[in-house]
């Protein structure tokens, strides 16, 4: 227990989460991947298999790793289903959750805004992408999203056709960056519909839309996307459980 000097104000099981996030963040564990066993992890770090079974329990709860019963414990990847489970939060008036169907209409690298290097903890005038792109649910246009990311953490995506970017991007993200987004955080309030706005989401002008800002991070809790969502807000609504 070495590595957790300096951390033993905590809780033990809190020491060993966190050297085994680090773990991740370093990518020891790539996404999929098998850990080691707890009774290995307890016999490395010198604990009972019962702190490191709590670290990993938080660690799941967290959606960082995966428990499997049965197999053993692996480092979480991301699906479709749980991107909208864990990152999507507009359900229809029946409290249901549906899959949205994206459509980019841009792909473009640029250098950062001032806003954006702010968001994105960047130099100035970094180089930044930006993706912009309509999510429609139920065949209806609901969601314009403006997205901002580091053009470091993403070499060639300014050059992919915008058509060809999938769905769900926190997974292609993933698989084809290694960049694993585990946490957001997002500012909500009101907005209404410029013309511009209005004429994508097919709504009249000043009808009352939802602004979402978000900043996602990645394991090591940089930022890795700032993104501009403008809701539709007739038939659908913003749900989130709290624990």
């Amino acid at each position: 227990m070495s590595e957790a000097r300096g951390l033993n104000y905590r809780p033990l099981y809190e020491q060993i989460k966190t050297l085994l996030v680090r773990r991740l963040g370093n990518n020891e564990w790539p996404p999929g991947t098998a850990l080691p066993s707890e009774i290995a992890l307890a016999q490395e770090y010198d604990v009972s298999q019962g702190t490191v079974r709590k670290a990993l329990n938080v660690m799941e709860k967290e959606h960082l790793v995966e428990r499997r019963q049965g197999r053993g414990t692996f480092a979480a990847r991301h699906s479709q289903q749980r991107s909208l489970f864990q990152f999507f939060h507009l359900v229809n008036d029946n409290g249901e959750r549906e899959l949205p169907v994206s459509r980019a209409t841009s792909c473009r690298q640029s250098k950062a805004s001032a806003a954006e290097a702010r968001a994105l903890e960047l130099p100035e005038r970094a180089s930044v992408i930006r993706i912009e792109r309509v999510r429609e649910l139920n065949g209806t246009p609901a969601i314009h999203e403006r997205i901002s990311i580091p053009s470091s953490l993403f070499p060639g995506l300014a050059s992919w056709p915008p058509e060809n970017l999938p769905n769900t991007l926190y997974e292609f993200y993933e698989t084809e960056y290694g960049v694993m987004v585990v946490h957001a955080s997002e500012k909500v309030r009101a907005a209404a519909a410029s013309a511009t706005e209005a004429k994508v989401l097919g709504v009249a002008p000043a009808s009352p839309l939802l602004s979402v800002e978000r900043r996602a991070l990645n394991i090591r809790n940089e930022p890795v996307e700032w993104r501009r969502s403008l809701c539709r807000t007739d038939q659908h609504y913003y749900f989130n459980e709290l624990d």
